[in-house]
């Protein structure tokens, strides 16, 4: 009955409560999870949903241990984020990706969720966001990357429509029309650096039994198609289609704008966000607990406390940025700016 109640709607109209999911793990990703952590509390101090790290355990997939140093842990916990442990069964080291699949499991049952890639920094107020949980969606901040059509081979739409045919789903509902045909931009396909929906354990469901069976028996369209380390985000659009979802509406730009910016890769932040991004992104690594901790990854070191992705923001006009993000890392590269 709590998550019942928790899940409805407020009758007034305001924003339902949720809770957060975002992967922790030992090196770059934990430190991403402690910049995501330190944003939301500062820019969003009316957030009271939980907030869930999903750290991988040590296992058979793991050549290493996973889990975080205890700094971030720390930091993270000073903040009111949860560490929830998780075991990877099915994917592990061969395809972290797939951490987003099984942390899943981390989330209450029944309560609405919203999953973030840990690279994403919140730059406004998030809760106050006019979510629609019973009609799950996922970020279109993509490009074309999936499928590869090759001269001889299968289409768009040919490729696509196999998929919608293996798992049983209506494909045509899943079509933009406003969209030319065997255009990419037609076909459901989402960045799956933030996605949300009703229900953790259904989506979970959904998603690992979508992801395993495209990674283990394709259909005999995708045969010549690579899906690594696309997997996720060619199984996410029937997941969410399967859900009663589909792309997100207007009232949801903020999650890819002026409320949360999935930034991947530190030097392409400063390369080609906003000010306003950069200025929440700098503000949340500030203070001293949260530096104290960050400055030990040296990319963030570097690109946030030293000036580097100053630097790195003074080489592009922002009014004229190279179209492929593919232009804009090998500038960076050749500049003698890249890190990771």
């Amino acid at each position: 009955m709590a998550a019942r109640t928790r899940s409805a709607k407020n009758r007034a109209g305001a924003p339902r409560s949720f809770n957060i999911l975002v992967v922790g793990q030992a090196g770059r990703v934990g430190y991403e999870a402690l910049l995501f952590a330190a944003s939301l509390r500062r820019h969003d101090p009316d957030f009271a949903g939980r907030v869930i790290v999903a750290e991988p355990q040590p296992g058979p997939l793991w050549t290493s241990d996973p889990r975080m140093a205890d700094d971030v842990r720390g930091a993270l916990a000073d903040l009111g984020a949860e560490i929830v442990p998780f075991d990877a069964t099915h994917f592990g080291e061969s395809y972290p990706n797939g951490n987003k699949i099984e942390a899943l499991t981390c989330l209450p049952e029944g309560e609405p969720f919203i999953f973030f890639d840990s690279d994403t920094v919140v730059t406004g107020p998030l809760s106050h966001l006019p979510i629609d949980f019973d009609r799950p969606s996922a970020s279109m901040n993509r490009e074309g990357t999936w499928p590869t059509i090759e001269l001889y081979g299968p289409g768009y739409t040919e490729t696509w429509k196999a998929l919608y045919d293996r798992f049983g789903l209506d494909f045509e509902s899943s079509l933009d029309l406003t969209q030319p045909d065997e255009y990419w931009g037609r076909y459901l396909y989402f960045n799956a650096g933030w996605f949300f929906g009703p229900d953790p354990a259904r989506f979970h469901r959904l998603f690992l039994d979508t992801a395993l069976a495209i990674r283990d028996d394709r259909p005999e369209a995708l045969v010549c198609q690579e899906i690594f380390p696309w997997l996720d985000q060619i199984a996410l659009p029937l997941v969410i289609h399967a859900l009663g979802g589909g792309r997100p509406g207007p009232e949801l730009a903020g999650l890819d704008g002026d409320v949360t910016c999935h930034w991947r890769v530190l030097p392409l932040a400063y390369a080609r966000e906003t000010q306003a991004t950069l200025t929440a992104l700098e503000a949340a690594a500030a203070p001293n607990r949260i530096k104290k901790v960050l400055k030990d990854y040296d990319p963030m070191r570097r690109m946030i406390y030293q000036g580097r992705g100053h630097a790195v923001r003074a080489l592009f006009d922002r009014d004229d940025l190279p179209r492929q993000e593919k232009m804009l890392r090998n500038r960076i590269k050749r500049e003698g700016f890249w890190m990771r």
